[in-house]
């Protein structure tokens, strides 16, 4: 089919659009990827994130880390704080019970007891036991610095790892501990703590988080310590049902079951709200920061020992379904409704979520969310703007329809709750054959722009009364038309109404004959004929191309009818089919005539007015 020019343009120009919009889309899934989007893709991220990880937290126990609480109840019993010699019996009792290191999520900022005091520097000393220590990563207040730091390292190259602004250390007497780990955290924007800083830069030395120094202080003698980006997420893969954890004043009491720590590594800190170590996590609005550790803790054992999730390249991995997305997209977009291309991009987004549910835990950095964007803004661009152009397109079919069929029937159409109102069916239709007698003699002698005009003009004449009468243009013949009524929408006037157009189309043509006359030009005239009957009405051809047209003996007839009124001083011969239907017009017998190809005579009339 050709379209007209300005159309082919279109097409052309929605054609950049669309790989405009592609290549937006695209360019959105690798940004949000790649770099920090704006806080609102931010917030989804983490958001997707944490719901994940609150569905595949597993419950099954961790036996390899012990988590020793001081809880309400056991400030309730013995009110803190506690002298140095309770924690230090405390931390004794843990490791005479077989534990491979403890870890105290306690700072021990001044002196308390002595006794107390030398015992926990004795133990931290030679046992494998590490202390706390924390670092103040915000730059908006004066830097603390209190206690003696320990356990720093000459710091390498820069690596990205924090740095702190100040500190929070154990008193001198602890100075010749060997492990100390830090327990300040860097909660995200909105008050989580989703990631941990595993080594912190102060004053030229680096220091290790509280996890990775009792792994390396205590768990790393049957493996090595597994390598650490200087901020981890933290997987929280374990819910914290899964962790054992005994109460500080049952231990102290002797009521911890026995060899309840053998071979475990023990953290000890508290979860009392009246000690305020708590903080939100994807896990919990108010967890305790002694389980994040744990959490952690958890994290570096499973990549020790090989249980970690196989990583996976997410970024890639998402990179690679926005593409196929994208493409998936602009083939159906113009091939498909815009109802089952959202359907698509929905179906889309819902496989995704799968995709993140396997990548969550496997890689950490991808931005999980990144897809979704990019398929909610083919939802709200793409799939308007082909919607759009579908309904242009619509319109300049629409438009064309029109030329054919008059504008009342198209709109009835479309107003009608016919499944496929073009297919063929068969109809009772009027059919009118008309054109202009002695045409090859008014155009020879003239040139062929004025017989050009003669035929265009002639034409119109036609045409108009046509549509007016709520006629379907079937075809031209050059110098005239073949058109019907009764198709595609039923209507039992059919016959009356293709009387009415022939009447126009006498008045039309005797107005413009009049014109040609008055400038010295010859007459002219039109032939008509007209015949009722059943057709077969309907959309046909091939694939290449197609017709909306009547078949049948009835139009047929109606076109020896046409040919027959050359032999009649009538312009207009009507067959016994459209006589026996017209009810609004009086007809002149014309007596029967044999028509070519017909094996019995037919009676004809036509218009008594033109008698």
């Amino acid at each position: 089919m050709r379209f007209p020019g300005f159309l082919r343009t279109t097409l052309r120009d929605t054609g950049v659009l669309r790989g405009l919009i592609a290549l937006v889309a695209l360019a959105i899934g690798g940004w949000l990827q790649w770099h920090d989007g704006p806080a609102f893709t931010a917030a989804a991220n983490e958001w997707l994130r944490d719901k994940t990880i609150q569905l595949q937290a597993k419950t099954a126990p961790e036996r390899r880390v012990l988590v020793i609480d001081i809880d309400e109840s056991s400030v309730a019993q013995l009110p803190w704080p506690w002298p140095r010699a309770r924690i230090a019996d405390l931390v004794e009792l843990v490791l005479a019970d077989g534990a491979r290191g403890v870890a105290l999520d306690i700072l021990l900022e001044k002196p308390a007891d002595t006794s107390g005091d030398m015992r926990l520097a004795m133990l931290a000393s030679h046992g494998p036991v590490v202390l706390a220590q924390m670092f103040d990563y915000l730059h908006d207040a004066a830097p603390l610095a209190s206690g003696r730091l320990i356990g720093g390292l000459p710091a390498r190259a820069a690596d990205g790892t924090p740095s702190a602004h100040g500190y929070l250390a154990n008193h001198a007497t602890f100075a010749l501990a060997r492990h100390a780990g830090n327990i300040g955290v860097l909660p995200d924007a909105d008050g989580t703590l989703r990631r941990l800083p595993m080594r912190t830069m102060y004053q030229g030395q680096v220091y290790p988080t509280l996890s990775l120094a009792l792994l390396e202080c205590c768990g790393a003698a049957t493996a090595a310590v597994p390598p650490v980006r200087p901020v981890e997420r933290i997987p929280y893969s374990r819910a914290w049902s899964a962790y054992d954890v005994v109460k500080a004043r049952d231990v102290l009491a002797g009521r911890m079951p026995p060899d309840m720590a053998r071979d475990r590594l023990v953290l000890i800190g508290s979860s009392s709200l009246s000690l305020g170590d708590r903080i939100s996590t994807p896990l919990g609005a108010s967890s305790a920061g002694l389980l994040v550790h744990a959490s952690m803790l958890t994290s570096l054992l499973d990549r020790q020992q090989g249980r970690a999730p196989a990583p996976l390249p997410g970024r890639a991995i998402a990179f690679a379904f926005t593409l196929a997305v994208v493409l998936l997209t602009g083939y159906t977009l113009p091939r498909m409704a815009a109802a089952a291309n959202a359907l698509l991009l929905g179906a889309s987004a819902f496989v995704w979520l799968g995709v993140v549910w396997l990548l969550a835990p496997r890689d950490p950095v991808f931005a999980p969310a990144a897809p979704l964007f990019c398929c909610l803004y083919l939802l709200a661009v793409a799939v308007p703007f082909q919607w759009e152009l579908a309904q242009r397109r619509s319109r300049q079919l629409l438009g064309t329809l029109r030329q054919y069929v008059a504008g009342a029937v198209v709109d009835e159409l479309l107003r009608s709750d016919l499944q496929d109102p073009l297919a063929p069916r068969r109809l009772e239709v009027t059919t009118l054959v008309a054109d202009m007698e002695g045409y090859t003699g008014q155009v020879e002698s003239l040139s062929l722009e004025d017989a050009s005009r003669l035929t265009t003009e002639f034409l119109d004449c036609l045409t108009r009364p046509v549509l007016e009468h709520r006629g379907t243009l079937d075809k031209y013949t050059g110098d005239g038309l073949v058109a019907f009524w009764g198709a595609p929408l039923p209507d039992d006037d059919h016959a009356d109404l293709a009387l009415d157009a022939a009447a126009s189309i006498l008045r039309e043509v005797a107005r413009f004959s009049a014109l040609r006359v008055a400038n010295g030009k010859p007459a002219l005239r039109v032939r008509i004929g007209i015949e009722s009957g059943t057709a077969m009405a309907g959309d046909y051809g091939t694939a290449a191309r197609s017709i909306y047209t009547a078949v049948g003996d009835s139009v047929n007839t109606a076109a020896r009818l046409e040919q027959a009124a050359r032999d009649y001083p009538h312009d207009v011969i009507i067959g016994e089919g459209t006589a026996s239907r017209a009810r609004r017009h009086r007809l002149l017998p014309l007596g029967e005539r044999q028509l070519r190809g017909k094996e019995r005579s037919l009676r004809i009339y036509t218009l008594e007015r033109n008698a």
